[in-house]
């Protein structure tokens, strides 16, 4: 049996001592940010990706062995450990292989088997198994027992026959053969309701939908799943699909019974007790087994697909929080309204709130010189720079207002930028906003998160909850628990990966630092507050409850700029300080003249500063920070410019290019934000001339792409786009992928492809696989 270590080291294609160096430091406190980051001696350098894998599997793994142990402890408390159950629970790999081991053995409530082992049946049935040449009437005679209820043969052959089921269908290994045959060669099959078409129509794509359990995309079947709990669709595992509409194809013997049969050797050559085991092997198999791993296989694969939705999410999600920052300018917010107006928020460079109020440029107030007015003197009293406009109801009214209001005003140096604004309104109403904000209104609130957002897309984002974000796929039909723990380790991995002012940072953002939670960063800002900047990196001690723990996870992740120590601005650990001062001493030179002097930190050799607590990685990562001090990963700032005269869906016309923003990313393709208030799909196969297999290999949220419009139905407010730009409107083509248009939500899918039907004699090829497979 691999121990835990190493079961890991081989998923992860890397040598057991560095799992075991990874888990002892997981296990004392420390943090995947600064494993990855400042640890790489220790762990061989693992990357902050094998961090987290490792991080999941550790905690699946160890779950499974406290299953173990229970599962152990139950069955030797029952007395009927046996040596080679040990061994096979020892053995067991999987938590459905423990629980398939463990189901003989598991306590239960008294079942119809129980019944018959205690009225002496038990006997019965074995040697009815053992010798079908046995007559079975004849033979049940000598069981007949009036106090337990068996008078006649047919109460003790059905007896008899429920032991044999309740055995066949708890057999670990028929378990898991029946497991793979249905996982390799079932389909699934989604059949509407009775009386639910109405209702029910956004899904009907699968009102009539069958295909290959196996291949069925995380977004179909997260649809399906869907559609079954609003009470619209059924879903059931079928061998092809006449069986998933014919009760009399439903009646015909399944191909699972075969192999059930085959297990246990259980054959039809006429024998007197051939029939009688054939219709124990049946009922086993309807009665016993068929729910059973029905819902064990939809429920791995509605696991499986809640996982890939939630990776789905993730990804977007690090995109999002890692997009360009705009920078520190004095920044205008707009939240676009119609009837209740336009709110309007003016920030500084570091997003300080310096002027707020409203304008009534749109329908039906339409007051454009009052509101322009309004904006101009603003923009010059603050010498704003840019100007982000939420892109929910009116924005592009306001867009346009915007941009008029500039062309007609020249002297002015500022750029408008269209916002994605999923979750301002979340932010603007929760306890954060209103402790900082406590004197402004919620839609005012909303102004200066959109504004903020432009300035520092990661630091305005880490004050919403991830999934409010906006960037998933079936979000809401997944594991909540699942999704906010993957969610928010995306989180802390962007915050770290970037750094943080700990001088200017909100709460929200230093409660995303390695080793902080809320009470310390609470106790951070508080002591900023009340004793101004921190000078440098050792001032945080001075905060209460920020220990030398603490210290030692955040500190290289906190940054300090202009203060004492010019290395407190930089990535550079300060444990490893000294390998600065040894770098400078050695080379005479003052420490702040070397950071930034790319021709000597190139000539120096790494090697040389190793030492007992310094390893070769950690010696390149300080020659490298040096280089380029405080470098921040995210891309240089780049915005979409939205085409004039196209602001609604109806503007769109088949084969128009446009600039856009990718938003969201899904199995299927990429949504792009074209300006009219309905993002467009960008399917799979239209996102290159190539094939190809993961959308996010040629695009991610927040990229500016240039898109053609395919088609526009205005009625369902779809819109089809292509990013292959010699594509032609109206033509079939298909390149590499298999267009089908499909939307988030579940609620816009169109007719998925009919998977061709198993053949009809399935039972015989089924019976033909399990004997070769014995």
């Amino acid at each position: 049996m691999q121990t835990i270590p190493q079961r890991i080291a081989e998923e992860l294609s890397v040598r057991e001592a560095q799992v075991n160096a990874a888990i002892g430091l997981l296990d004392e406190g420390a943090t995947v940010p600064f494993i990855a980051r400042y640890r790489k001696e220790v762990t061989g350098a693992l990357d902050d990706t094998q961090m987290r894998n490792l991080e999941e599997r550790l905690h699946y793994l160890r779950d499974m062995e406290e299953r173990r142990k229970a599962i152990l402890s139950s069955i030797e408390e029952q007395g009927k450990l046996t040596p080679q159950l040990k061994q096979s629970l020892l053995q067991a790999d999987t938590k459905n292989r423990l629980e398939d081991l463990y189901l003989p053995y598991k306590p239960k409530r008294r079942t119809k088997a129980q019944i018959a082992r205690e009225a002496g049946l038990e006997p019965l049935a074995d040697s009815l198994l053992a010798d079908p040449t046995q007559d079975p009437d004849t033979l049940a005679a000598a069981y007949f027992n009036s106090d337990a209820g068996i008078e006649d043969t047919k109460a003790a052959l059905d007896g008899a026959r429920q032991i044999l089921m309740e055995r066949f269908a708890e057999d670990a290994d028929l378990l898991a053969k029946l497991r793979q045959f249905l996982t390799d060669n079932a389909l699934l099959a989604s059949r509407m309701m009775d009386g639910k078409e109405q209702e029910g129509a956004k899904f009907r794509d699968y009102f009539e939908h069958t295909e290959a359990l196996a291949k069925v995309p995380s977004h179909r079947a997260l649809a399906m799943f869907r559609g079954r709990n609003e009470g619209i669709l059924s879903i059931n595992l079928v061998m092809d699909a006449e069986e998933a509409s014919s009760p009399v194809a439903a009646s015909q013997a399944h191909p699972c019974e075969a192999m059930v049969a085959d297990h246990w050797h259980i054959e039809d050559h006429g024998r007197p007790a051939d029939r009688w085991l054939r219709e124990a092997v049946r009922w086993t198999w309807r009665v016993k087994l068929l729910t059973h791993l029905q819902t064990d296989l939809l429920g791995q694969l509605r696991e499986s697909a809640e996982a890939e939705a939630i990776e789905v999410f993730a990804h977007n999600l690090k995109d999002l929080l890692l997009a360009a920052p705009a920078g520190q300018k004095a920044t205008l917010g707009l939240d676009p309204g119609l009837r209740t107006g336009v709110k309007v928020a003016v920030i500084d460079a570091t997003g300080k709130v310096l002027d707020h109020g409203a304008i009534f440029p749109n329908p039906p107030q339409k007051k454009l010189h009052e509101a322009e007015a309004t904006l101009l003197h603003m923009i010059r009293k603050h010498g704003v720079e840019l100007i982000a406009i939420g892109n929910g109801t009116a924005s592009r009214e306001t867009d346009k207002f915007v941009g008029d209001m500039l062309k007609a005003n020249p002297d002015l140096n500022v750029r408008k930028v269209m916002v994605n604004e999923a979750g301002a309104s979340i932010y603007s109403a929760s306890e954060f906003a209103a402790r900082e904000f406590p004197d402004l209104d919620v839609t005012i609130r909303g102004a200066i998160s959109i504004a903020r957002r432009l300035q520092d897309p990661l630091a305005e984002l880490v004050k919403i909850e991830p999934k409010s974000i906006g960037v998933g796929q079936y979000q809401h039909d997944v594991s909540q628990v699942q999704l906010a723990r993957q969610l928010d380790a995306v989180v802390e991995d962007c915050v770290n990966a970037v750094g943080v002012d700990v001088n200017t940072a909100s709460v929200p953002l230093l409660t995303r630092v390695s080793g902080l939670n809320q009470s310390i960063a609470t106790n951070i800002v508080s002591l900023r507050d009340a004793q101004g900047k921190f000078a440098d990196r050792k001032a945080l001690l001075g905060v209460s409850r920020f220990g030398d723990k603490t210290f030692e996870q955040a500190a290289g992740f906190l940054r300090v700029s202009g203060g004492d120590n010019p290395l407190d601005a930089s990535a550079v650990h300060p444990e490893s300080y000294g390998v600065v001062e040894q770098i400078a001493a050695q080379r005479q030179r003052d420490m702040s003249s070397i950071i930034g002097d790319s021709s000597f930190l190139k000539a120096l050799n790494p090697a040389d500063y190793i030492s007992d607590s310094v390893g070769l990685p950690t010696v390149r990562d300080i020659i490298s920070e040096l280089d380029k001090p405080g470098r921040d990963p995210r891309p240089e700032f780049k915005m979409a410019e939205f085409q004039e005269g196209v602001e609604k869906i109806s503007d769109l016309r088949p084969d128009m290019v446009l600039e856009g923003t990718v938003t969201n990313v899904t199995n299927f393709g990429a949504f792009v934000d074209i300006g009219v208030h309905q993002d467009g799909l960008v399917h799979i196969s239209a996102l290159a001339d190539k094939f190809v297999k993961d959308p996010r290999d040629v695009v991610k949220a927040g990229d500016i792409v240039r898109v053609k419009v395919m088609e526009v139905d205005q009625p369902r407010k779809r819109i089809g786009l292509t990013m292959r730009l010699s594509d032609k409107a109206g033509e079939q083509e298909q390149r590499g992928n298999n267009p089908r248009k499909e939307q988030r939500g579940g609620g816009r899918n169109t007719k998925p492809r009919q998977e061709k039907p198993a053949a009809n004699n399935a039972f015989a090829a089924a019976f033909a696989n399990a004997k070769q497979r014995k």
